[in-house]
């Protein structure tokens, strides 16, 4: 069963109960990805624009699903075999409770049989976040690549996948 993609019922008007939803929408993300549940990612960035640093975007969840299924190597489990861990999260919620910015680093570890557990990836997000009717939701998700190990066994492509 793929988890909702907004958390629901938050006031709006509650910086402190805001920053958490995100939280909690930024960790759906994570899970999501790590999980190989790529519908379940479209359904969380249903109306969001993803990409990287350029230009190149992708809007909505069947795009996003798409891009997804096409990027990531998923194994026999199912799973990309990774785990995205995501740190030094700051949010920060407009006055109105209505939209919020979020900046956070990843970090991206994978295991294989053949291959012991490493770091393959480290960058930055930055997310755009609107409240609609007491639901937090994606409005866009940017990354951006730092540092690059080996992602041929997680990314199709290898790091050219990653010049976005």
């Amino acid at each position: 069963m793929t988890p909702a993609a907004t958390v629901a019922w938050v006031a709006a008007t509650d910086p402190a109960r805001s920053s958490r939803s995100i939280e909690n929408l930024i960790a759906e993300y994570a899970a999501l990805v790590d999980a190989g549940d790529f519908a379940g990612l479209g359904n969380l960035l249903a109306d969001s624009v993803f990409g990287g640093e350029g230009d190149a975007v992708v809007s909505g969840g069947a795009a996003i699903e798409k891009l997804f299924r096409g990027l990531v190597h998923v194994y026999e489990d199912g799973t990309p075999r990774t785990k995205h861990v995501t740190t030094n999260i700051h949010i920060e919620v407009d006055d109105a409770g209505a939209t919020a910015v979020a900046r956070s680093y990843v970090t991206v570890f994978q295991a294989l049989p053949d291959l012991p557990l490493q770091p393959i990836v480290a960058g930055r997000y930055r997310d755009l976040f609107a409240c609609d009717d007491g639901a937090w939701h994606f409005v866009e998700r940017r990354f951006t690549t730092d540092l690059v190990g080996d992602v041929s066994r997680h990314l199709r492509g290898g790091s050219a996948a990653l010049a976005t």
